[in-house]
């Protein structure tokens, strides 16, 4: 297991988390974070396409981490610009405004909380998260049926959050949908096709990154979508976003009918 990678990865966010850090103070909006959160992953996908000297990639030979890089690399522009376009000309997020509230109140310095709370705390979640991506890239995996199945999974994954983004979007610009909730196309099989669709593709990145010749990292790898996971369906995702919900009671049949996570089509 070559410890040097890890550090390398852990420093580039570190780096790249303070100079976010810095601009969001600039703007005075810590939302701005989103934004990076995908071209983060294409940093560290840039650092070890840039510090690669493997000999053999000079035979064109394909590899399992030029998959998973490619899809990080299609997953992270097409979620940053999602984010970017959505948040474009608009007020600091709400969590993120609940976050100033909290500090406030607890007479934490806003620069302070924001650096600790914000943006070191997603920058060690990414670490986490990006573990398969460091393993896929330091080791030479050949294309497998691992590979193809996991691609397949990532495929689906990518469908229901890049469809469903664009259908909370395409709803939101009509004027008339003020105040209504999205219940036709993907969301209305879940609550939050978004949500699932992200959680599918960094399981599928753990299934094309799993080593049979290094069993205790893919152990170790496995932290990723399991930690993921958990953020989006216990902490920041599903309970954060449907806790604006409380007492809409058209929301409230939304949720008797309709799963808040896996896709229910009967």
């Amino acid at each position: 297991m070559s410890i040097q990678a890890y550090l390398y990865v852990a420093g580039l966010i570190f780096f790249l988390m303070c100079y976010v850090f810095f601009l969001a103070q600039i703007f005075k909006n810590n939302s701005i974070v989103d934004i990076f959160w995908g071209l983060g992953f294409i940093c560290i996908v840039i650092y070890f396409a840039a510090t690669s000297n493997d000999f053999i990639e000079n035979k064109n030979i394909v590899f399992t981490k030029h998959i998973i890089n490619s899809c990080i690399v299609i997953w992270g522009i097409r979620l940053s610009l999602h984010i970017f376009v959505k948040n474009w000309k608009q007020p600091e997020d709400w969590r993120y405004v609940n976050f100033r509230k909290l500090w406030a109140s607890k007479n934490i310095p806003q620069w302070l909380g924001a650096f600790l709370q914000v943006f070191m705390l997603q920058g060690l979640i990414m670490f986490i998260i990006a573990l398969p991506i460091i393993h896929a890239n330091k080791y030479f995996m050949p294309v497998s049926k691992l590979t193809y199945f996991g691609l397949f999974i990532w495929l689906i994954g990518f469908y229901f959050e890049a469809v469903g983004d664009y259908q909370k979007s395409q709803f939101k610009k009509n004027p008339e949908n003020k105040g209504k909730i999205l219940t036709t196309g993907l969301w209305k099989y879940t609550r939050h096709p978004n949500y699932f669709g992200e959680t599918l593709m960094w399981w599928a990145i753990f299934i094309m990154a799993i080593d049979i010749f290094q069993p205790l990292i893919s152990i170790i790898n496995i932290i990723s979508p399991i930690v993921l996971t958990w953020l989006l369906t216990k902490v920041s995702g599903v309970p954060m976003l449907e806790s604006k919900y409380k007492g809409n009671e058209s929301y409230q049949q939304y949720i008797n009918n309709t799963p808040s996570f896996f896709p229910k089509f009967w």
